[in-house]
C-alpha cells in the first residue's frame, strides 16, 4: 500500500466528535490499528504512544488509534490511561477493510477474525509512506517515532 493515497473517511471518535481524514492534511498522521481496548498488548502499545506523544507533536504529526470497540469502550480506555490522542470506532470494519487489516487469527486454539496489529504513516498529502503489519506492541511506538522524525 506504500505511496498510495488514502480515500477520505469519517469515523466516530472519542470526545463526542467525528474524525474525518481530509482536515488532517498538512501534517503527517500515524494511524495504528489494534485488536481490543484493555488487553495487555493493546494497553502497552497505547501507553507507549502516549508516553512519546510530545515527541510526535514536535514533528508536526498526529496519532489516532482504531479498533472495532465502541466509543463507550474507547472513552473508558482513553480515560483510564490518559491517552492524549483520539481513538476511533470502526464497528462496521469499513476503514479496517480499506487498510486490509482484518485477518483470520488463532486465539486460544480457535480461528477468529480480527484486527491484525498494524500501523500506517500518512504523509502531508494523505499518501501512505510507511506501514508495519503483524507487529509486536512493545517498542513499536519508538520505531514509528524514529521513522516520523526522519521525514
Amino acid at each position: 500500500m506504500s505511496n498510495q493515497a488514502v480515500p477520505d473517511f469519517t469515523l466516530p471518535a472519542t470526545g463526542g466528535v467525528d474524525f474525518t481524514l481530509y482536515p488532517i492534511r498538512n501534517k503527517s498522521l500515524v494511524i495504528y490499528f489494534y485488536p481490543k481496548d484493555n488487553t495487555p498488548g493493546c494497553t502497552t502499545e497505547a501507553q507507549q504512544f502516549r508516553d512519546l506523544y510530545a515527541e510526535y507533536q514536535k514533528t508536526g504529526s498526529e496519532i489516532v488509534g482504531i479498533s472495532r470497540d465502541s466509543i463507550k469502550s474507547h472513552e473508558n480506555f482513553k480515560a483510564k490511561f490518559t491517552l492524549p490522542f483520539a481513538l476511533l470506532s470502526d464497528a462496521d470494519e469499513a476503514v479496517c477493510n480499506l487498510f486490509g487489516v482484518m485477518k483470520q487469527k488463532m486465539m486460544y486454539g480457535k480461528q477468529v477474525r480480527g484486527i491484525e496489529r498494524s500501523t500506517f504513516v500518512l504523509d502531508k498529502h494523505g499518501k501512505i509512506c510507511k506501514e508495519w503489519r503483524g507487529l509486536k506492541a512493545d517498542g513499536h511506538a519508538q520505531e514509528v517515532l524514529s521513522f516520523v522524525q526522519s521525514l
